[in-house]
């Protein structure tokens, strides 16, 4: 059973930034992964993923602002936030597939981490 955990959340102003941290049991050689989060009262939506292949796509909503990246010896992805706005304001979690691709949505991937959240606010 692949183990993913979050961590970096916080309350952070308007303007401002913050870096999530997803770290794996397993290898990321075999999987790929992605961002999603999810506001009060609304699905949950993938944000950025990096495929096995180490490509990466983003959400419109973030592009330009935010930035993932993968760092396989320590089993770690990142999602850099910048510019953050106060409707980034929800629970981000990480996800892995074994797919070689992005996948198309929340059912795509297998594995979930525990959440960690985000507060933009002034």
């Amino acid at each position: 059973q692949l183990q993913l955990v979050e961590s970096g959340g916080g309350l952070v102003q308007p303007g401002g930034s913050l870096r999530l941290s997803c770290v794996v049991s397993g290898s990321l050689d075999y999987y790929t992964i992605g961002w999603f989060r999810q506001a009060p009262g609304k699905e949950r939506e993938r944000v950025s993923c990096t495929s096995r292949l180490s490509t990466t796509n983003y959400a419109d909503s973030v592009k330009g602002r935010f930035a993932i990246s993968r760092d396989n010896a320590k089993r770690t992805v990142y999602l850099q936030m910048n510019s953050l706005k106060t409707e980034d304001t929800a629970i981000y979690y990480c996800a892995a597939r074994s797919g070689s691709s992005c996948g198309v949505g929340v059912t795509s991937y297998t594995y979930w981490g525990q959440g960690t959240q985000v507060t933009v606010s002034s």
